[in-house]
């Protein structure tokens, strides 16, 4: 049986535009799961092990801002973590996709979830034949928003004969939290285009010549175009 699974997470909310959340993205991962992932992820473990953070779940916006569990520690043991997860991901065989719209050009959440719905629906299109290879496409998101949860159950059920749905714990699956952390490196990368980077960015990731280098080059390799 061959299963292809798709850890889905977001960036933003449907609220009206704000400087702050200037944009709505979904990010998708796109795993076949007849390439292994165990060594990688117990390697991935075993160095955060080693740094006293067992079990964690590596939330990737808290650390670039020092929040959360994050709040006591230096910038290098966040861009340690970080670095970790990001050198993780460059060792996986996964693909992924970010959605986004810009929310100053959106009226309303039903124009928001229309031009996402639209997208996504596009690109599902345009890969059909790689999908249907599949006896299996399951579909992992944290039902965090209601909006969302509409969207991939519509375009989904639409397009694919018998999509599973499996809401996911962020902590039990590390791909979920790959989503996050590409989710987070994407509306970086558009706040950098725009010239929007905040404070807490531009302190974490350093010059931008750093940031295209270290981060957003190397996982752009990644993306499924």
């Amino acid at each position: 049986m061959k299963e292809l699974s798709i850890f889905i997470d977001e960036s933003g909310d449907f609220g009206e535009y704000t400087h702050h959340s200037p944009y709505y993205i979904i990010t998708m991962i796109f795993h076949d799961q007849q390439a292994n992932i165990q060594p990688a992820v117990l390697k991935l473990n075993q160095e955060l092990s080693y740094l006293n953070l067992d079990n964690l779940c590596i939330h990737t916006g808290p650390i670039i801002r020092k929040e959360e569990i994050y709040i006591h520690m230096s910038i290098d043991e966040r861009r340690r973590i970080f670095n970790k997860m990001v050198s993780f991901i460059r060792q996986l065989d996964i693909r992924y996709k970010c959605f986004y719209i810009e929310k100053k050009h959106i009226s309303d959440v039903v124009e928001a979830t229309g031009k996402l719905s639209k997208q996504i629906s596009q690109f599902i299109r345009e890969h059909l034949e790689i999908f249907l290879s599949f006896d299996n496409v399951k579909i992992y998101y944290d039902n965090g928003q209601i909006e969302v949860n509409k969207i991939l159950s519509s375009v989904f059920n639409a397009l694919l004969p018998n999509p599973i749905f499996r809401k996911v714990m962020p902590v039990k699956y590390k791909l979920f939290q790959v989503a996050d952390l590409l989710c987070t490196l994407e509306l970086v990368k558009l706040k950098l285009e725009n010239n929007i980077l905040s404070k807490s960015e531009k302190t974490f990731f350093g010059n931008t010549r750093d940031l295209k280098k270290n981060y957003l080059k190397p996982l752009s390799k990644k993306e499924w175009s």
